[in-house]
């Protein structure tokens, strides 16, 4: 069982449910009044004033902590964890205890929309060609959320089972991760044959990249491509980083993968990525590295757009997520 300290539980403590569900859940939140809200699975549970009541089942309270325990069944250690972002730390004993196999993470994805028109229409914005964005509807990669229509990018593990989903806004500059996402599995197009993977910071890129090989006449699918779900970003101590956990559980899922290009943003985050990737991947993983930045924009989505003529809205923010600990 896991440990958390007093500091810790007084800290899940402070937390009301607005602000838990405003952080880690935006999109369990609904609008109910000006100043009520209730939650999208439990429309008999609203929140007001800074406190909560599930008028179903006659419980409430002013924290976040109760709700995860008395409605989302969760345990008591595991649900301050959650709201305080941090790992339970384990007490000293004078023995190894029984390590127990961690729980698989649980994810939960927004409501499909029934029409995919607002989605859609915003890939083919940014230049993505119609056959990817289709494909990735008919796979279970995209698709629009109900209400907020926003664009929801889900990565698959080798059972095509959703393990990951990032969020992001459509005329807005919201940008998260579906609660209970594994960044091992982000959103990724695998080849059937190929031993070459070519990785990317977000979703956007990657089908970027996929379209201008389709404009060039190459197949779209011949190489495994990856997205990394944000922006890799070493320790300062090159050789004391960790890899990227997508790229990490990609290799070890394709072990016959040989050669990694590196089509990562043309910037000085990217740059450095590139850096320590081509220092790090070699050694463990006995592959070849080969950058293949934009020739020109900073991203593969500024290249295409440049290259289609397409004029792209300013992003305040890159595809990576920081709503929720992973």
């Amino acid at each position: 069982m896991g440990y958390v300290t007093p500091e810790q539980i007084a800290k899940a403590k402070e937390m009301d449910l607005l602000t838990y569900l405003q952080i880690f859940e935006p999109t369990e939140l609904v609008k109910v009044s000006p100043n009520t809200y209730c939650t999208r699975e439990h429309d008999s549970l609203k929140i007001s004033n800074g406190k909560w009541c599930w008028h179903s089942r006659g419980i409430g309270g002013k924290n976040a902590l109760k709700y995860l325990i008395e409605v989302k069944n969760i345990p008591f250690t595991e649900a301050v964890e959650i709201i305080t972002g941090q790992t339970a730390v384990m007490p000293s004993v004078s023995r190894s205890p029984a390590v127990s196999p961690p729980k698989p993470k649980v994810l939960l994805l927004p409501k499909v929309n029934r029409s995919a028109t607002v989605g859609f229409n915003y890939l083919r914005s940014r230049g993505i060609d119609a056959e990817l964005i289709h494909h990735c509807i008919r796979t279970g990669r995209f698709y629009e959320s109900y209400p907020h229509h926003s664009a929801v990018f889900v990565g698959l593990d080798k059972e095509n089972k959703p393990r990951y989903a990032t969020i992001r806004g459509i005329g807005n500059d919201f940008i998260g991760e579906a609660n209970g996402s594994d960044k091992r599995y982000s959103f990724s197009f695998p080849a059937e044959q190929s031993d070459t993977l070519c990785l990317f910071e977000s979703a956007v890129d990657l089908l970027s990249f996929a379209t201008l090989l389709k404009l060039y006449g190459k197949p779209w699918n011949a190489d495994h491509l990856v997205s990394l779900a944000g922006v890799y970003k070493p320790k300062q101590e090159i050789r004391n980083s960790s890899l990227p956990l997508a790229l990490s559980q990609y290799l070890s899922d394709h072990p016959n993968i040989r050669t990694v290009h590196l089509c990562l943003d043309n910037d000085m985050g990217g740059r450095l990525a590139a850096d320590t990737l081509k220092l790090l991947l070699p050694e463990r993983y006995g592959v070849e590295v080969k950058e293949r930045f934009p020739p020109r924009g900073k991203d593969y989505n500024d290249y295409l757009c440049d290259l289609l003529g397409l004029q792209r809205t300013t992003r305040k923010a890159k595809e990576n997520t920081t709503n929720e600990r992973v």
